[in-house]
């Protein structure tokens, strides 16, 4: 596991590509219905969606985009990865490593197999930037004006149990936002033993989530969205094992 993390770490912080293509390629290698859509006019606004198999399954969502990312501020800027103790760090003291949130991609390529849906989307870290709006890849997939197909998937994200978020700083923490009942946010606590915190509203799943619950979880980066950024391993394998919700 923590390998396929360090993996997923390494993939370039300025571009989404290599994550996205590494999801796609579940269609050629595992015989996966990978759905992929993007606009043509602008490539943020994109996201990859894989449907599970479970009869109880929820949608797992992460963000291929770092707010180091070409498209926000022309440069393409390279990370090393080096592990010290039992945290990942980098090396370059221009930017950080890209946990926020490279490590929730690299928990739904181990949970790819869980028989839950996947969902990855772009453009979701540019709204860290001078006030401009973000959450590019998921309000085009929610906006009414989309392509029947992506219309479609917006729909069918809406018939799962919940959405679960794997993109949250510190070790043992979760929030519901405006996307949680009093019942649902007792369920996580209970089956997770973790802790109900404030937040912004301004994050994805708020979103996604039109007729069903979501909550975010921790993954154990810290100092996010800037060069001291690090992740602690075993708060990020932590919360793969809450498997009494996944």
């Amino acid at each position: 596991m923590t390998e396929t993390l360090r993996e997923f770490l390494k993939f370039p912080l300025w571009n989404t590509d290599g994550i996205f293509n590494k999801f796609r390629w579940l269609e050629e290698t595992e015989r996966r219905t990978v759905v992929f859509l993007e606009n043509k006019d602008n490539r943020k606004e994109r996201f990859l969606y894989i449907e599970g198999n479970r009869p109880d399954k929820v949608v797992l969502v992460a963000h291929a985009d770092t707010v180091w990312d070409k498209c926000y501020n022309d440069c393409e800027l390279e990370q090393v990865i080096v592990r010290e103790g039992d945290y990942f760090r980098g090396t370059n003291k221009e930017c950080g490593i890209g946990a926020d949130d490279r490590a929730g991609c690299a928990m739904l390529w181990l949970l790819r197999d869980s028989g839950h849906s996947i969902l990855i989307v772009d453009g979701e870290d540019k709204a860290c930037f001078g006030g401009r709006p973000g959450l590019l890849g998921s309000r085009w997939l929610m906006a009414e004006n989309g392509s029947d197909e992506v219309k479609n998937i917006a729909k069918r994200i809406n018939k799962h149990q919940f959405m679960i978020r794997l993109d949250k700083r510190n070790a043992t923490d979760f929030k519901c936002y405006s996307i949680g009942t009093p019942d649902f946010e007792n369920y996580i606590q209970e089956q997770t033993g973790y802790f109900n915190i404030e937040g912004t509203q301004r994050i994805d799943i708020v979103e996604l989530c039109k007729e069903i619950c979501g909550v975010n979880f921790s993954i154990g980066y810290h100092n996010e969205h800037t060069p001291d950024e690090q992740i602690n391993i075993n708060e990020w394998l932590h919360t793969i094992d809450r498997k009494s919700v996944v």
